[in-house]
């Protein structure tokens, strides 16, 4: 996105995704690389910068909905539920409160 930040991007595209307004940190958390599987056959490799959202408030229309069948579940959950190795580590570390300094903010 021009002209805005990383976190402030996250932070978009968490409400665009799932309907979540909040504030993004502005440290990452960490980096999740996956493979992106193209339209045309070809694969292309992806980085993505994952940002911790404090979530202020939750809404049910959204630009992306029903791309995703949102839920809310513990960290553990999600860790079970992701396939990308790097992501499972991140939540994990959430789980064991290994989170950023409030400084960071």
């Amino acid at each position: 996105m021009k002209k805005k930040k990383p976190h402030e991007a996250a932070a978009i595209e968490a409400w665009e995704e799932a309907g979540i307004r909040g504030r993004a940190k502005k440290a990452a958390v960490g980096l999740d690389t996956y493979l992106n599987w193209l339209d045309d056959g070809n694969v292309a490799p992806c980085g993505v910068k994952v940002y911790q959202v404090k979530v202020s408030e939750t809404a049910t229309e959204y630009k992306e909905r029903g791309q995703r069948k949102p839920a809310w579940v513990s960290t553990e959950e999600a860790a079970r539920r992701v396939r990308e190795v790097e992501l499972k580590s991140m939540l994990i570390a959430f789980r064991l409160k290994k989170r950023l300094p409030a400084s960071e903010d």
